[in-house]
């Protein structure tokens, strides 16, 4: 059984930066994808950022170029950049993989862009 660990997430100004961290246990494949997600106060989740283990990434369109994610195999870990975070960022973020036919959730981190 794989188990997501999230930690990383807070409260920010506005222009600020955080880094979000999920770290996988378990079973773990040699290909899968592991992500970000997040949801904001009475929408559906949305994704923010995902990355393959050979490599490949996907971000939302309002993320690029302030949000980076990135992977440590050897740790089974995944790590969202997120820089210039905006109020309307204010979020669950959960941490997802998709390993086979696995869909495995993180329990999610409060972020939190306020002055």
């Amino acid at each position: 059984q794989v188990q997501l660990v999230e930690s990383g997430g807070g409260l920010v100004q506005p222009g600020g930066s955080l880094r979000l961290s999920c770290t996988a246990s378990g079973s773990i494949f040699s290909i899968y994808q592991m992500g970000w997600y997040r949801q904001l106060p009475g929408k559906q989740r949305e994704l923010v950022a995902a990355m393959s283990s050979l490599g490949s990434t996907n971000y939302a369109d309002s993320v690029k170029g302030r949000f980076t994610i990135s992977m440590d195999h050897a740790k089974n870990t995944v790590y969202l950049q997120m820089n210039s975070l905006k109020p309307e960022e204010t979020a669950v973020y959960y941490c997802n993989m998709q390993m086979g036919k696995m869909d495995i959730w993180g329990q999610g981190t409060q972020v939190t862009v306020s002055s």
